[in-house]
């Protein structure tokens, strides 16, 4: 779950996932089972063939009835180019329409199609050369093919498994100790924690672990923090703010921890710096414009307020990587523990 989550966290690849899984709701779940298409207001032309003999049929008999002529060719134009096939298949059902009304329908609309004669048991007489009566079961039908609709299925399932198998079996480049997301868990879980109360202090309304681990390059944790009656007072976190070198994963340099405050107008930002970056000039004073540069080491403590909170930043661990760039310039791993309290008043 820990790949599948971190994964998840690329931007293409979670653009891949929502276009799947959208496709597959859309289609399936959306299009064919809860809103299919219905057809409503058709045509006689949109009818089976064998519905469209029955139409013509009962076209025929009413035209017998009435002598509308209008309301006869209409009927028949509906029935769209393939009317006169109708008409050949009228000719070689058991309709209940008269020779009579079927001669005078055709000369009504004027079909070139002349009755078939018929035998005295009312079965229709197959003349030499004549052309065999077309079976509606043997005519090409319309709408999607089965087999179109299998191949769409298998190829959207075929998606879904090949993006599973690459979330969760493919990725070989994680070491054997799991990936930087749940390796950083391990280290917020195995931290200890600052017993504010035993050294004297009071007790924070909010207390919180983060660590980076090298290949988390999308790190950026944020917290809420509310006080014990469960009001909102603000937010606080820690994210990347400077990396080195170039290639995969990052070489991070910089990091930058926060404290908004719900009552103030202004979100408060300082800048955890390596060895490396805080002693580079033109790092320093790039860096320098996002909030106030601090050297990080082991138990550093970094100190942020705004109008109503205040926050302690503590280095818990930390270490470097290392490699071809300059020594204590990139961290291989950084674990802040973040505590917060209402600001004194003066």
């Amino acid at each position: 779950m820990d790949k599948i989550l971190e994964q998840l966290r690329n931007p293409k690849v979670a653009a891949a996932v929502g276009f799947v899984v959208g496709l597959i709701i859309g289609l399936f779940v959306l299009g064919w089972g809860l809103w299919p298409v219905e057809w409503t207001d058709a045509a006689p032309s949109h009818l089976r063939d064998d519905a469209k003999v029955d139409y013509l049929c009962m076209a025929i008999q009413a035209f017998g009835k009435d002598q509308r002529a209008d309301l006869a060719l209409q009927r028949w134009q509906e029935l769209g180019p393939k009317a006169a096939d109708v008409l050949i298949e009228v000719n070689s059902v058991n309709c209940p329409a008269s020779q009579a009304e079927l001669m005078a329908f055709q000369t009504v609309v004027k079909s070139p199609i002349t009755a078939q004669p018929t035998s005295q048991a009312g079965l229709p007489v197959t003349t030499p050369g004549a052309t065999e009566p077309v079976n509606p079961d043997e005519e090409e039908t319309t709408g999607p093919s089965p087999v179109l609709l299998i191949i769409a299925t298998l190829a959207v399932l075929g998606i879904g498994a090949a993006l599973a198998y690459n979330l969760v079996f493919k990725n070989k480049r994680q070491p054997a100790g799991g990936t930087p997301v749940s390796r950083a868990q391990e280290m917020n879980r195995a931290a200890e924690r600052t017993d504010f109360q035993a050294e004297g202090q009071d007790q924070p309304v909010a207390q919180f672990m983060t660590t980076y681990m090298a290949g988390d390059d999308l790190y950026d944790d944020s917290f809420s923090i509310d006080s014990p009656s469960g009001e909102f007072l603000g937010e606080c976190g820690v994210g990347i703010s400077e990396t080195i070198g170039v290639g995969d994963p990052k070489k991070v340099t910089a990091f930058e921890v926060w404290l908004f405050d719900k009552n103030d107008i202004q979100t408060i930002t300082k800048v955890l710096m390596s060895t490396h970056a805080f002693n580079d000039p033109a790092i320093n004073q790039r860096l320098a414009s996002k909030g106030e540069p601090v050297l990080v080491g082991p138990g550093t403590k970094v100190l942020l307020e705004t109008a109503t909170l205040t926050l302690e930043a503590r280095v818990v661990d930390l270490g470097y990587g290392s490699g071809a760039l300059p020594p204590e310039s990139n961290f291989d791993r950084l674990t802040l523990e973040l505590a917060v309290w209402p600001r004194a008043k003066a």
